[in-house]
């Protein structure tokens, strides 16, 4: 199994000089989205005090010709703070903070879909949008080869190791509960966790979240996921088709709901919504994965719980649609529904700044509206 060089450092002596007292010092790693929509970046700075609230943060700065967002002879990116969560790595009163990333002129960076996100989110607070995200990832070693697998072969078809349990059946579960607590530490809004359909495949809950806050802790835990797994040697991966043939994708699917659809008789607003997303398939799928839709081909096939890229589909407990409305909000009519269209290296602000814009904002065609 290919893990890092650093992964074999040792942790003890490391632990002696964390254990150190660092005065009234603050550490604060500064996280953002780099240009390929998908990467995450960071780096730290020291604060006077702990900071209380976003306001006490002060913007900061990088090079964004080495991370895909300038160019060399232009190169300074903006940092602005945008969500702040306490470190679970150098633990209180450090910081964690997720930053909005804008160019010399002040305007945001191609990468940034925070932006307008937060701007359509604003737009229909008074409907308090709800959103969970389902997010699937692969535990890979450093050569790309998954976890735990065997190094010149595939282990025993799916079937035994979704929610497995045993040495045999859960591929790497130390990484998956390092980094669940670490989460409940941050204040991240993790929901739940289980063992996925192809081996060394996992998956983590994060929500109920209203509005911006959806991406805010959804790029926060997968920052969290990243370290987690520095720190044992192996990789994360979102890739939505991490090793072709008869596996499993890796998805993100978006469960969504307004105040109007959890009250009584709320099925209505969730037919009425599904309505609306159905005549607008093109615009959703290109905004579901990083690549305009060219990840997401890979995945969506209308194999292995999933619906056929090139056609939109509904139904009551069922995962081979493109839409899924959960039996018990059948039952009860009110609830929620779930996209299960999203891929696993989706921007979650361009998926949820896309529901609000078909479901709420009424928009059609290919294009979104500017506001």
């Amino acid at each position: 199994m290919a893990v890092s060089a650093s992964a074999s450092l040792s942790k003890a002596v490391k632990k002696q000089y964390m254990e150190l007292p660092q005065g009234e010092k603050v550490q604060a790693m500064y996280i953002w989205i780099d240009g390929t929509g998908e990467g995450l970046r960071c780096k730290t700075r020291t604060l006077d005090s702990e900071p209380k609230s976003i306001e006490d943060l002060p913007e900061w700065n990088f090079d964004g010709s080495s991370t895909y967002q300038s160019e060399g002879s232009n190169s300074d990116m903006y940092l602005i703070p945008a969500a702040m969560f306490r470190d679970p790595f150098r633990q209180d009163p450090n910081k964690l903070v997720l930053c909005e990333v804008i160019k010399y002129n002040r305007k945001p960076a191609e990468s940034n879909l925070r932006l307008t996100c937060k701007k359509v989110m604003d737009m229909v607070e008074d409907q308090h949008p709800w959103f969970g995200m389902e997010q699937e990832y692969t535990i890979l070693g450093t050569d790309g080869h998954p976890f735990g697998w065997p190094s010149n072969g595939f282990p025993g078809p799916q079937g035994p190791y979704y929610c497995g349990v045993g040495a045999d059946k859960a591929y790497g579960r130390d990484i998956v509960e390092a980094h669940y607590r670490a989460c409940l530490y941050a204040g991240v809004q993790i929901c739940g966790t289980n063992a996925e359909v192809m081996p060394a495949q996992w998956e983590f809950q994060v929500g109920p979240c209203e509005g911006i806050n959806m991406g805010d802790h959804l790029w926060v835990a997968r920052f969290i996921l990243h370290r987690v797994c520095e720190d044992f040697g192996v990789v994360a991966s979102f890739d939505p088709k991490p090793i072709p043939g008869n596996w499993n994708g890796a998805g993100c699917h978006t469960n969504f709901s307004t105040k109007e659809m959890r009250e009584d008789g709320g099925l209505k607003a969730i037919e009425d919504s599904i309505e609306k997303l159905g005549k607008r398939h093109r615009y959703h799928i290109r905004a579901y994965d990083p690549k305009g839709g060219l990840d997401n081909a890979r995945r969506l096939t209308g194999h292995h719980e999933t619906s056929n890229i090139n056609e939109f589909s509904a139904g009551v407990a069922n995962r081979g649609a493109s839409i899924r409305i959960p039996r018990s909000v059948g039952q009860e009519k009110k609830g929620y529904f779930e996209d299960r269209r999203p891929s696993a290296n989706c921007d979650p602000y361009a998926v949820t700044e896309a529901l609000i814009r078909t479901c709420l904002l009424s928009e059609e065609g290919d294009e979104p509206a500017d506001y």
